[in-house]
């Protein structure tokens, strides 16, 4: 679907759409399959429940079509268990899944009217950071749920700061204007690298990413003066 379809199919919020403030301690993950969230900003999501914050965690989909050799069922309750499982280690407040099939977020999140489910959400949690994919990523998934999220805080005219991360790439050149954060996640690496382990019915994606996992958070921690680090992009 075009940008332009995407934006004529989520409505104008009404004018007199009730503020929301939200809460400081307050942080969501958005994010398209169930070790995403760990891949990208896991090292600083251990970090923060260490200070205190409540980190919330919402997946748009099962992702058991990647696992054509097993039943649907089957792979569904493995996904979730996994990632209830890893939000208990990382010290998160809860997951939850909306269940959008891969490949079809954009025409499911209309048909399936996610816009108010993902709306509730958001208001209940009331997040003054967001953690979500970049707009550029290499997986299509990833960029339709980044069009999604942005075009669903514009609806609800909600406001707090929202940060990109990469996952399909080691480095990211095309937002060098950005403002950028890096998080000192030297002391949580380990965490992160126990919480991917956990995801086991995700192997081959392990297998193919791993590496990469290690070296973005050596060379951004080296780069800054750390052992390891996370970086984010502020797209708002």
């Amino acid at each position: 679907m075009r940008k332009s379809s995407l934006k004529n199919s989520l409505k104008k919020s009404p004018k007199n759409s009730r503020k929301v403030e939200s809460d400081p301690d307050s942080i969501m993950i958005v994010c398209a399959h169930s070790d995403d969230q760990i891949f990208g900003p896991g090292g600083t999501i251990a970090k923060y429940s260490k200070e205190g914050k409540k980190l919330f965690t919402i997946i748009f989909s099962y992702g058991h079509i990647s696992a054509p050799l097993l039943k649907k069922e089957v792979i569904i309750s493995a996904r979730v268990k996994e990632a209830k499982d890893v939000d208990k280690l990382m010290g998160g407040t809860g997951v939850v899944f909306l269940g959008l099939d891969e490949n079809k977020f954009i025409e499911q999140f209309r048909s399936k009217k996610m816009y108010p489910k993902l709306k509730k959400l958001i208001l209940e949690k009331r997040p003054s950071r967001i953690f979500t994919h970049s707009h550029d990523d290499p997986h299509p998934d990833h960029r339709a749920l980044n069009n999604l999220l942005m075009e669903t805080l514009d609806r609800m005219r909600y406001k707090c700061d929202v940060y990109a991360f990469d996952i399909w790439t080691v480095f990211n050149t095309k937002r060098r204007n950005y403002p950028k954060i890096v998080i000192d996640i030297s002391d949580t690496f380990k965490l992160k690298i126990k919480a991917l382990r956990m995801f086991e019915s995700q192997k081959l994606s392990l297998f193919s990413l791993m590496w990469s996992v290690y070296l973005k958070a050596w060379i951004l921690g080296k780069k800054n003066g750390f052992k390891y680090a996370e970086a984010f992009y502020k797209i708002r």
